[in-house]
């Protein structure tokens, strides 16, 4: 096999927010790279579905509830991951949520606090104890997904905006608190067309699709897994605390 040919034999990945969008598509990458796979969402029969469809691929799969916004259901996540795959080489933060809102004074605390809990707070967690643990066992890789609205905020998306900026930061903070051993670099998508996207106006989508985006559309959810894959491999073996942007030329 060419020593360029990504694979991921004997490697084993979670995946937050792995049962839909971007988050499923990399879960059969791996798997179809050679992965194991432990995949997590807030329903577990949408996890379920995703570890039935990487089990059919011959690989191993374990699917498994968590809100990763509070920090008990995180620290059961990680005890169970390992307890079924006895280590972890990956960890992909996916995870994420942007919530609609009319005006930013229309936002109660409540919403406020959730967004950060699940972008921001809940990866903190998941990088703090499982970096810790592949420090510990000798070397991992730690990907991040952010979003291009950390570096191009909008008035629709300022809560969400704040926390993908602040999980920015922490990429490059963790990535110099755990080299050289464990890497950790950051994925900051574009618009992708994903569950989230059936609630634009895809007229106007487009209007400023051609006006703002190179390629002139959104991304496919399949699309981000060739950037995810590179990051988990040894093809990345120097890069760390990088934040790559997949986002089709977006201005």
């Amino acid at each position: 096999m060419s020593k360029h040919i990504i694979d991921m034999t004997g490697k084993t990945v979670l995946i937050t927010g792995g049962s839909r969008g971007m988050g499923r598509e990399m879960a059969l990458g791996f798997a179809e790279a050679g992965a194991d796979v432990a995949i997590t969402s807030r329903k577990i029969e949408s996890c379920q579905e995703v570890a039935a469809e990487i089990e059919a691929l011959g690989r191993r799969a374990f699917a498994y509830a968590c809100h990763v916004g509070y920090w008990d259901q995180v620290n059961g996540l990680i005890d169970a991951v390992y307890g079924e795959f006895g280590k972890l080489d990956v960890l992909i933060n996916n995870a994420g949520m942007s919530p609609l809102y009319d005006r930013p004074a229309d936002i109660p605390e409540a919403l406020y606090d959730k967004v950060l809990d699940v972008n921001l707070k809940g990866p903190f967690r998941l990088c703090a104890e499982i970096g810790q643990r592949m420090v510990d066992a000798g070397g991992g890789s730690i990907i991040n997904v952010s979003s291009t609205g950390a570096i191009r905020p909008m008035k629709n998306i300022i809560t969400y905006a704040a926390a993908k900026a602040g999980l920015n930061a922490m990429t490059e903070a963790f990535a110099n608190a755990y080299g050289p051993t464990v890497r950790v670099n950051g994925i900051m998508p574009g618009p992708f067309l994903t569950d989230i996207s059936k609630a634009w106006d895809m007229d106007a989508f487009q209007v400023r699709a051609n006006e703002r985006i190179a390629l002139k559309r959104g991304g496919e959810a399949d699309e981000i897994v060739g950037a995810a894959l590179y990051l988990a491999s040894d093809h990345a073996s120097y890069t760390t605390g990088s934040i790559i942007r997949v986002d089709g030329g977006s201005t």
